[in-house]
Order: C-alpha cells, then structure tokens, then sequence
C-alpha cells in the first residue's frame, strides 16, 4: 500500500511529506523536486509570498544516489520566513510571544470557525496554519516521486487550466505530454492564448475590486493501462480514489471525471461509449468530436497515441466520454479529472463575521494570500492524481523494485 502523510504548519519552520510504501529504483533528486515546486509558485494572480518563497529541499531519507531505496521517502521543505514566526508559532512554551491582536475573527467560507468550535482553539491561529493551501507544498514534493514512477511505468500526468471565473478555454485539443512546456509558459496555464489573455484582465480587475476568483483545472494522465482499480468494492473504485485526492485539495468544491456534468443533462445513447472490434488494429480509443464541460468548455474526445506495446487487433472506442475509466477501472484511454475550485476565502475586503471573543459583529480578519490560484492548484492536482495512479499500479503489479513493476507490467499487457 502506498500511503502519503504530511506535516507542519504554514508558517512553521518546515513541511514534511512522508511516502511509504514506494518500489526501490525511482529516479528521484532535490532538484526535481525543487521544479516542480516551481511549477507551483506559477500563475498570474498570486500573492506578495511567491516571490519569497525559495522552497529549499532537503530529503531525509529513503533515496541513495539519486534512487530510491524501497525505504520511506522523507522530505523536508524548509520555510524561509521563519525568523519571522519564530515567537509567534514557537514549539517551546517559554518561547512563544503573543500575537496581538489574536485572531478572533474567523473568515468566512476558510476553517478558522469550524477548526476552532471542533478542537476548542481561542483563535484561528492554530486552524489556519494547518488548513491554509501551503499545505499541498509537501503534497507536490511527494508527487514528483509518484510522477517519476509512473512516467517509468509509461504514464504521463499533467494539467492546465480550463476556467477562470467566467472565462473559459475554447481549446479543443487535448494537450498531450509535449505541450507542457506551453502550459507552464502561460501566466495562467492556459492553452487557450485568447482565453488566457482575458483571464489575466480579469484578475487584474478583480485584485483592483479587492475580490478573488475561482476556477476550473483538468488534470490528464496518457498512457495509463487498462485495469487499475476495481468494480469489485465501493473503496477499490479507480474513480472513487481520484475524486477522493481531488476534493481534499483546499477551496477544491467539486470533482468530475469525464464530462460528467454535461452528460448528466443528455440521454443514455449519448452518453456511453460503443465498443467496436478492430481485428488489424490495437485496443484502445480513438475518435474525435466533444462534449460540453462546465462554463460551455468543449471536451475533446482525441485520444492521442495508443498505449505502448499494444498491436494487433482489439477494442476500440469512437468517442471517450467516460473520461478513462467504466465501473470504477481504467479503460485503457486517457484519463480525464476535473476539479472546480472556489474563490479564495481571504478577501482584501473582508466579510461580514462575528468575533468569537464578544459575539459582536465584525468584519473577517486579512491574511496574506492570492487573488486566484487556480494555476497553482492544476498542479497539485497532477501531483495527487500521480499519487492515486501510482498506488493502483503499485496494487496491479505489484513488486519490491521499478525492474519488477515495468516486467509485471510488460506480462501483462498483451492481455489488456
């Protein structure tokens, strides 16, 4: 079982992430992990932090010469501001200084009140620093492991940005593994270049407003085999673990794999796939066409290049409207996550709150934040999305080594 733990604090002196349970032989270094932090920091409309932040890496454990050792990978991102926090969020009793004024007024739509009423905190001190987004920091340092291991098992994750508020891609095309670079070039990680020149205004604006906005990702994983995950238990379901690991990224408030959203609205004979019987070509899907995603989004139904070491006659699919998986077990073609997220809870102009030391109405307490990061939560969602894959490869195939998952996953091929 591979199983993924994080700790520390936002403004703390560090975040862990523990990941156990990973095969020896994974090509992993600090700097790897250092880029796709990188890739985090990303995205027109974030705030005053990214551009202090330095993310220095340091991996504690479970890695011998740039490999990983079968052993838990521990890795420790070092917080560069806190000098600054250091009375304020001190481990020591007899080191803490007080923050003045406390944070009695919980923010709307954030888990300052709720975390407080449920562990018996004064202030939101001690919910923020945990609940704030700066989290996913150690979940992305664990994810380049888990995307290095599926990339040597043939699987490529990424993702862009289909939607900032009201503006949405008109993109057609899916992206495929060659049109990251791109990507990461648009200030919102947009293929759309119209689009994406409308969102950037539209942040723009909406930091002049003292608002913040939300969004719509897609993340997509090529190459995936047919056979991950199960029909067989409601906690085995492919769909289940990713719609899981998506929803539990913060401000995250909704999962669709596939069109789902759209397909909900058409009838069952436009709704499914057909399967077709090719006899002198390779299984898998192909077709072209589309369906409307949320915001009136075009969903294309391209599926790229077929799967490595498939040849022969097999299955086939005109259309991909399942979004890479049917029964809770991948299909064989591209898999397809949407994820919508909300706008950011710490508003410049704050809402309306009630100050949970005198019960008078107040105005919500001011963090330091972003206006919209949407960018930056597409990747954090590649990164859970390899989490989840590399688990129900590491379940499929098993092994104690890469060698033995890539043989395992070799065997099998012929008969996927």
């Amino acid at each position: 079982m591979l199983r993924l733990l994080t700790a520390g604090e936002s403004h703390g002196p560090a975040l862990v992430a523990l990941l156990d349970g990973m095969v020896a032989g994974v090509p992993v270094s600090a700097e790897a992990v250092a880029s796709e932090l990188a890739r985090r920091r990303l995205g027109h409309g974030r705030g005053a932090r990214m551009a202090v932040e330095e993310d220095r890496i340091e991996i504690l454990g479970g890695v011998r010469h740039g490999r990983t050792l079968g052993s838990p990978v521990a890795i420790v991102v070092h917080n560069s501001e806190w000098p600054k926090w250091r009375g304020v969020m001190a481990v020591e009793e007899a080191e803490a200084l007080l923050e003045e004024p406390a944070l009695t007024r919980p923010r709307p739509g954030h888990a300052d009140l709720a975390g407080m009423l449920k562990y018996g905190f004064e202030d939101a001190r001690p919910v923020l620093e945990r609940a704030s987004a700066r989290e996913t920091v150690a979940r992305v340092a664990a994810g380049a492991v888990c995307k290095s291991f599926v990339a040597a098992c043939g699987v490529r994750v990424l993702s862009h940005v289909v939607a900032i508020g009201g503006v949405v891609s008109r993109e057609e095309r899916l992206p495929a593994p060659g049109d990251l670079e791109r990507i990461d070039a648009s200030p919102v990680r947009c293929v759309d270049d119209e689009a994406a020149r409308a969102m950037v205004a539209l942040i723009d604006e909406t930091r002049r407003r003292g608002d913040t906005l939300g969004g719509v990702v897609e993340v997509l994983a090529h190459g995936v085999p047919a056979g991950l995950g199960s029909h067989v238990q409601w906690d085995r379901r492919i769909d289940a673990a990713l719609a899981e690991a998506m929803m539990s990224i913060p401000a995250i408030k909704g999962v669709e794999i596939g069109p789902a959203f759209a397909l909900a609205a058409r009838p069952g004979s436009e709704a499914h796939d057909a399967i077709l019987w090719s006899p002198g070509r390779s299984g898998g899907s192909g077709g072209s066409g589309g369906q409307r995603g949320p915001g009136g989004a075009l969903w294309d139904v391209e599926q790229g290049p077929e799967p490595p070491g498939r040849s022969g006659r097999g299955y086939e699919r005109p259309t991909a409207r399942s979004g890479g998986t049917e029964g809770g077990i991948t299909t064989g073609a591209v898999l397809r996550v949407r994820a919508a997220m909300k706008p950011l809870s710490s508003l410049a102009r704050p809402l309306a709150t009630v100050d949970v030391a005198t019960k008078e109405a107040a105005e919500a307490i001011t963090q330091r934040s972003d206006v919209c990061a949407v960018p930056a939560a597409a990747v954090v969602g590649e990164a859970m999305v390899a989490f989840v894959l590399a688990g129900a490869l590491l379940e499929k195939f098993g092994g104690d080594s890469l060698a033995e998952t890539r043989r395992n996953l070799d065997a099998s091929r012929p008969s996927l």
